[in-house]
C-alpha cells in the first residue's frame, strides 16, 4: 500500500536524496567507498566522471538495485528500505537495459510506466491523458502507434524518458539519457527535461557531458574511483575527455540489465 504522496512540513525540509557513507561493491570489486550525496528538492544535479568511476552504480543504488554494503540512502526522508512511494520516482536506465524485440506499440511501452500509478492494472482517463502528455513533450505522439522495433536510437531514448514522465513523478532518475543519442534527439530531451525542472521535478542525471542540459544543471557532483572529488559548480570544459581517467570507451556491462526489484519499471 502506497502511502500519501503530499509533501508534510517535515519531509519538506529534508533532501529529496540523502547518501551518507554509501559503499557497494559489484563481485568482489569495491565500487563506491564511501559517497556521500544530497539531492534537495527541486534541484538538477548532474553525476560525472570517467569510466568505471561509480557513477552508474550510485544511480542504481538509490533505486534499488544495487545493495549497499555499508552507509544509508534516505529518499523523501524516508530511510531506502521503509520506503514505499515509488510512483513518486520515474527512473530511465541506461538504453542498453531497455527490452528490444517485444512486440509493443509506443504507447504501450509508455503506458507500462503508468502502471505504478494505477490500482489493479486499469488505466483510467487521467492515465491515458499523462500518457499522452509524456508522448507530446518528448515529440512522440505521431509515432505512439508505431512499435518500438521500428524506431530509431534516438526516438527508442525518447520513449524511455517518455514512460518515466508517464508517472508524473516528482523525483526523476536518468542513466546517461544522451548517450548514443544525435544532436537533435538531444534537444527534444532537453526541452522535454527544461518542462518537468519547471514544474518542480528534482532531478539527478549521470551525464558524460552537459551538452544542451548545461543551462539546467544547478551542481555537479564529480565521482573518481567511487569518491566524491569535485561537489559545486558544473566544472568548465567537462566534456567527456576533459574528465580525468577517461579512457575513450563506453563499456556497458551486463550487469546494468539487472531488473529494479522496486517495480519502477514494468
Amino acid at each position: 500500500m502506497h502511502s500519501t504522496a503530499s509533501t508534510g512540513p517535515a519531509e519538506a525540509d529534508r533532501p529529496v536524496i540523502s547518501l551518507r557513507g554509501a559503499t557497494a561493491s559489484l563481485g568482489a570489486r569495491p565500487v563506491l567507498r564511501g559517497i556521500d550525496l544530497t539531492v534537495e528538492r527541486g534541484e538538477v544535479v548532474a553525476l560525472l566522471g570517467a569510466n568505471g568511476s561509480g557513477k552508474s552504480t550510485a544511480v542504481r543504488s538509490v533505486v534499488g538495485q544495487v545493495p549497499l554494503t555499508s552507509g544509508e540512502i534516505t529518499l523523501f526522508g524516508t530511510p531506502q528500505k521503509r520506503f514505499r512511494d515509488w510512483a513518486r520516482i520515474g527512473y530511465v536506465p541506461q538504453r542498453t537495459t531497455a527490452a528490444s524485440g517485444v512486440p509493443a506499440t509506443v504507447r504501450e511501452v509508455v503506458s507500462a510506466g503508468r502502471l505504478a500509478r494505477t490500482r489493479l492494472g486499469l488505466l483510467r482517463k487521467a492515465d491515458r491523458a499523462a500518457v499522452d502528455r509524456a508522448l507530446g513533450l518528448v515529440d512522440m505522439l505521431p509515432y505512439a502507434d508505431a512499435s518500438v522495433n521500428a524506431l530509431s536510437g534516438g526516438q527508442h531514448q525518447r520513449v524511455l524518458i517518455a514512460r518515466a514522465l508517464a508517472v508524473e513523478p516528482e523525483l526523476l532518475i536518468m542513466d546517461e539519457p544522451m548517450a548514443g543519442v544525435d544532436l537533435a534527439n538531444q534537444e527534444v530531451l532537453a526541452a522535454a527535461l527544461r518542462t518537468q525542472v519547471a514544474a518542480g521535478a528534482t532531478v539527478l542525471l549521470v551525464l558524460h557531458e552537459l551538452g544542451p542540459l548545461e543551462p539546467l544543471i544547478d551542481r555537479a557532483v564529480v565521482l573518481r574511483d567511487g569518491c566524491v572529488v569535485h561537489d559545486g559548480p558544473p566544472p568548465e570544459a567537462v566534456g567527456q575527455h576533459a574528465l580525468p581517467g577517461h579512457d575513450h570507451v563506453h563499456p556497458h556491462a551486463a550487469h546494468d540489465a539487472e531488473p529494479l526489484r522496486t517495480g519502477l519499471l514494468s
